[in-house]
């Protein structure tokens, strides 16, 4: 929105300044982390009052862990609702509007409204079963419909879209993909990234600090990918327009940090699915829409790590009767471990920094 000011630059020299992506980029960090601080006591304390509570796992589903985890009982959960504000807010704000950011927002928008669904029935039936994944999976898979309809609707988008680019390659692995395969593969995305951070949510600032890590980097490609010069020189591929998704991404930057401010052990609330499943969804849109979505297996390494380690535990005991870690997700195994909640959240988040050096040096080994 605030990007129309530049045409007042014959006013005033410094509004030129709106039309810059870069400093819009930073703006956008500051305007959601402010946001964020602002509004968060006041959403928090209305979810306590509404005794909107995560509802834990007993011991005799987790054993051990749920004396670990008993000072978590009465925290709020639906945190995301401040970091979905707070961004959304920032972003409208900031962002140039084209068909990459509205796409974003609508997908960003209609995953928090099933997380939120999915917690509500959490919290009213007193229960860690929500909504089933049958429909979350049906939600999803309309979502990818809807967005791939504006991406592909328009004209000026629907060559770039159906490229597929993988990392280490310098050319388009698919120059153009059947629909049925984009569709597919959109949604794989999507739903993987999306459930990915799900499941990496189950300690005190992991899932949203390593949100924070992946969204920086995701900057760093959008905005690469929306620069002709950068691209080239990258050898990306240039896709005019995309720049504009690193003012969202810095915008979640923003907006996790002031969420991570109150989620740091010990967390006095939880985002729950409102923000996990919207998360993960939205960096899965901007990494397929900036031709990166095949990087993000390296980028959010500690999720697929999360999601991988669920896998084979399930696989592992459905076909030998056996588990392979103490439980899954895999940070659940390190806490049985013996490793303090702390410091299994301060290595991982060592770790997807690592991750995230390794995305972003994989843009220019080609």
């Amino acid at each position: 929105m605030l990007v129309y000011l530049e045409h007042l630059e014959h006013l005033w020299g410094p509004f030129r300044l709106f039309g810059s992506i870069t400093f819009r980029m930073m703006m956008a960090a500051a305007t959601a982390l402010c946001v964020g601080f602002i509004i968060a006591p006041h959403i928090f304390d209305r979810l306590r009052r509404l005794k909107a509570e995560q509802a834990l796992r007993n011991a005799s589903e987790v054993g051990k862990l749920a004396a670990l985890h008993a000072s978590k009982k009465s925290t709020p959960t639906m945190g995301g609702l401040m970091i979905f504000a707070a961004v959304t807010g920032s972003s409208i704000l900031w962002a140039r509007p084209n068909v990459y950011v509205i796409t974003a927002l609508i997908v960003y928008a209609g995953l928090t409204a099933i997380g939120f669904f999915d917690d509500y029935l959490k919290v009213t039936k007193k229960s860690s079963a929500g909504l089933a994944s049958r429909w979350k999976l049906a939600g999803q898979a309309l979502l990818t419909f809807l967005a791939l309809g504006l991406l592909l609707g328009n004209s000026e988008t629907r060559n770039e879209m159906v490229q597929l680019w993988v990392p280490f390659y310098k050319f388009p692995l698919i120059e153009s993909m059947p629909l049925w395969f984009a569709f597919i593969f959109f949604f794989f995305v999507l739903a993987g990234s999306s459930n990915a951070i799900n499941l990496t949510d189950g300690v005190d600032g992991l899932a949203i600090g390593c949100t924070v890590t992946v969204a920086i980097t995701y900057a760093l490609m959008a905005y690469a990918s929306g620069n002709r010069i950068i691209a080239d020189y990258f050898l990306l591929s240039y896709i005019p327009g995309t720049g504009e998704l690193a003012v969202i991404c810095t915008s979640l930057v923003g907006g996790s940090l002031a969420f991570l401010w109150h989620n740091s052990h010990p967390a006095t609330v939880f985002m729950g699915d409102t923000g996990s499943l919207a998360l993960g969804g939205l960096i899965g849109a901007i990494a397929f829409m900036v031709h990166q979505p095949v990087t993000l297996i390296i980028v959010g390494g500690i999720f697929v790590m999360e999601a991988v380690s669920v896998i084979l535990q399930v696989g592992s005991f459905k076909l030998t009767g056996k588990r392979i870690f103490r439980m899954a997700p895999i940070h659940h195994h390190f806490e049985l471990a013996g490793w303090h909640e702390s410091k299994v959240v301060i290595r991982f988040w060592i770790l997807s920094l690592i991750f995230a050096f390794i995305g972003l040096a994989s843009l220019k080994i080609r």
